[in-house]
């Protein structure tokens, strides 16, 4: 194959409607946009939302609250979820990945005290309860900050 030879599909290229170009084309004089009217003037229309006057959807229903920009979305998992794992082995948010416990770490990931540890692990995560730290230490693992 060379490049001359490439072409498009078959019909998947038009060549672009052409209006205001007489009445035999069958689309002349108001090249399709209806006798006068808002929308027949050049920079006519509305703009989005925009509801003739009466009050816009948007503008009906009620707010409550606000969103904080500056939050944080933190995933949280509690040791139990971590017996998963070998004796000694280094878990950390890749490996919690791998072992499909989380799918997105988002902004971070936090260990929550909650069930019990029986492996001896070393944990590195974004943050910790400070009873998940406990339960990790007094199996015999260490608990560090990413």
């Amino acid at each position: 194959m060379n490049l001359q030879d490439l072409k498009p599909a078959e019909g998947s290229k038009r060549s672009a409607f052409r209006v205001g170009r007489g009445h035999g084309s069958g689309n002349g004089k108001t090249a399709g946009r209806g006798h006068k009217g808002q929308k027949a003037r050049s920079g006519g229309g509305v703009r989005p939302g925009f509801e003739g006057g009466q009050m816009p959807l948007y503008r009906r229903i009620p707010k409550r609250g606000f969103t904080n920009r500056n939050s944080k979305e933190i995933i949280a998992i509690n040791v139990d979820r971590l017996n998963c794992f070998d004796d000694g082995a280094e878990v950390t948010i890749e490996a919690l990945q791998a072992a499909g416990i989380i799918k997105n770490p988002m902004d971070g990931v936090k260990l929550l005290g909650n069930g019990d540890l029986t492996k001896k692990l070393s944990v590195k995560v974004n943050g910790y309860s400070q009873s998940a730290k406990e339960k990790i230490e007094a199996a015999g693992g260490t608990a560090e900050l990413v």
